[in-house]
């Protein structure tokens, strides 16, 4: 059976352990739908069509769907054991789901699936609030670079570590590598969108201050830029 977690009454037992042991391949995907309303419809067009169904695989540990601040997004995140789970689930159980949910919602624009491994995370230690807002940072590298994801990723948390004047916002953030190589994903938890938007806006360039530790993390050599999107935690299924 499937179990979703957003009807909980309590709002900290519904969105995922980023640090999950057994999540050994966490994918992340985006669909373009093109306005609120049509957020709205898909995320019950995808409870709909999961609810409906057994929970498809023992390797699929959870999955959440995200609306985007753009209006137009939503952000799928699935935590799976192993990337064979996910295969089999593509070739058994994938389809019927797609094919459900485009006659519910008709002309969603899927644009691609990225397969990544969390490396580190952070988090403020004894820190009780609710996350009321999701911001991926999405970084992209020029080519394939393991040792320079993990490297950047050290700097970056070393400039957390060393921040003069860290923001009240922020709670958390998970890195991800991708596995091909070439991007990083931080998964960061902030109390507010408004919280995110004040700390863009503070004095420095981006979320940290104008020290020389958030210089080299800026001008990594090999950076080929960065995104940052906003979003709202809105739908989770588990197996029961």
């Amino acid at each position: 059976m499937t179990r979703r977690t957003d009807a909980h009454p309590r709002p900290d037992l519904t969105r995922p352990d980023l640090t999950h042991p057994e999540v050994g391949a966490p994918f992340f995907s985006t669909w373009r739908v093109g306005t609120p309303l049509r957020q709205k419809q898909t995320v019950e067009a995808i409870a709909g069509t999961w609810e409906a169904r057994p929970w498809p695989a023992d390797g699929l540990l959870g999955y959440h769907v995200y609306i985007g601040h753009d209006g137009s997004t939503l952000l799928h995140h699935s935590q799976w054991r192993d990337e064979q789970a996910y295969e089999a689930f593509v070739r058994t159980h994938r389809q019927e789901r797609v094919d459900e949910i485009d006659t519910a919602v008709p002309g969603i624009e899927r644009l691609g699936l990225g397969r990544y491994r969390r490396y580190r995370s952070a988090r403020r230690e004894g820190n009780p609030r609710v996350p009321g807002c999701v911001v991926i940072v999405d970084i992209e590298f020029e080519g394939p670079d393991p040792e320079r994801q993990r490297a950047w990723v050290d700097a970056v948390l070393e400039a957390l570590e060393a921040e003069p004047n860290p923001h009240p916002g922020g709670i958390s953030a998970h890195f991800h590598l991708s596995t091909d190589g070439t991007r990083v994903l931080n998964y960061a938890e902030w109390e507010s969108a408004q919280a995110h938007a004040d700390a863009l806006a503070a004095p420095g360039d981006g979320v940290g201050s104008a020290t020389e530790l958030w210089h080299r993390v800026q001008n990594w050599p090999g950076l080929k830029g960065s995104t940052v999107s906003r979003y709202d935690h809105a739908l989770g299924l588990l197996p029961v």
